[in-house]
């Protein structure tokens, strides 16, 4: 069914939710999903929490850079990438794994990227994504340029953006749902609230009862949304796409979520927050939610389980193996994915680096 985003209101700290902590549904707002959509969503999730995983321990093993950790943020990346049609775009922000699987982006790719290795980046000609963004909210006005231009070309795809509570404190965040609100462009704002702007707690950012409400500024519609719900996220996140579509303008969604991890891999979260409150969050697991709720539905068991993680951890070391086996880049590709014609100054660097390269027999 519609959720009717328009109804919940950010201001009175509405809630959209259809799956409880105790998978208790919500049948009057259960989205129409087939068993076979379901059984996918676990997949995904799953998958997602078993790359993850991997990715710590060769970050710990020095065989991969500094990153930043999708633990507890499945739901916010596998509802809203789930809920997107071909046509759509993403522009994405650098903890956002779940969404690249779904997207089948080559997973051997992003394990590329984070061990350094520029050829990761190189977003495949049929998937309408943009690169991972690391620097905080400067992705989002480049969303909504991205939103102008479908308007201007009257286009019909919508674009979500995905970033996290700190980028609300951003100019980047405010000039972009200017314009959006302005031009009325086909933008999905989805903002995963995981409570911490690195170590500064989100009550310490903003005065705001939500984040969603800051959309009223704008003049669009904010909605607050369990970003541990897998469902919730997918039906207001396809909602809001369409709408997008039919000229309806953008959305705020803000999925409250949390960051079961530290900021990233170079971050001590014990420095700023207790063993105790990751606890508690602990028991609103994502995963541990959806998993009840299929188990209610007779399409969960052990077995079943026991084969998705199998399966996920077989790909998934694949995926490592031809990521490791892939060369380094030479002096070439450090510049050729910068510009599309390079311009003449980057032209004598290459050039020199060349020369240099060539004299050090490297």
């Amino acid at each position: 069914m519609t959720v009717s985003i328009d109804n919940y209101d950010p201001l009175k700290g509405d809630m959209f939710q259809i799956v409880n902590e105790k998978g208790e549904v919500r049948t009057d707002l259960e989205p129409s999903l087939s068993e076979e959509d379901l059984r996918e969503i676990f997949r995904f999730m799953v998958t997602t929490r078993v790359a993850d995983t991997k990715a710590l321990k060769l970050q710990r093993q020095g065989r991969m850079g500094t990153f930043a950790q999708s633990l507890g943020h499945e739901a916010c990346q596998i509802g809203s990438a789930y809920a997107l049609a071909k046509e759509d775009w993403v522009v994405p922000y650098f903890r956002d794994l779940g969404t690249y699987i779904v997207l089948e982006y080559p997973l051997r790719q992003w394990f590329l990227y984070w061990m350094g290795n520029e050829k990761g980046g190189n977003i495949p000609k049929e998937l309408n994504l943009y690169t991972i963004t690391v620097p905080v909210g400067s992705q989002l006005p480049q969303a909504v340029g991205l939103g102008m231009a479908i308007n201007i070309k009257k286009g019909k795809a919508a674009v979500l953006s995905t970033f996290s509570d700190g980028a609300t404190s951003e100019g980047d965040f405010h000039e972009a749902m200017n314009f959006a609100g302005v031009y009325r462009t086909p933008n999905v704002f989805l903002c995963y609230n995981n409570q911490y702007a690195i170590s500064m707690p989100r009550a310490k950012q903003t005065a705001s009862q939500t984040l969603a409400q800051k959309a009223i500024a704008y003049g669009f519609q904010g909605i607050l949304v369990d970003g541990n719900d897998v469902l919730a996220v997918y039906a207001a996140t396809k909602e809001a796409l369409l709408k997008a579509k039919k000229g309806g303008g953008p959305t705020l969604i803000e999925a409250y979520t949390y960051r079961m991890s530290n900021h990233t891999t170079s971050d001590d979260a014990l420095k700023y927050r207790t063993e105790e409150e990751v606890k508690e969050w602990a028991k609103r697991d994502p995963v541990d939610r959806f998993r009840i709720y299929l188990g209610k539905k007779g399409l969960w068991n052990d077995e079943i389980e026991a084969k998705i993680v199998k399966e996920a951890e077989t790909f998934v070391d694949k995926e490592v193996q031809e990521a490791e086996k892939t060369p380094p880049l030479s002096a070439e590709e450090l510049f050729i994915h910068v510009y599309a014609d390079m311009p003449l100054k980057l032209k004598e660097q290459l050039e020199e680096l060349k020369t240099e390269v060539q004299e050090n027999g490297q």
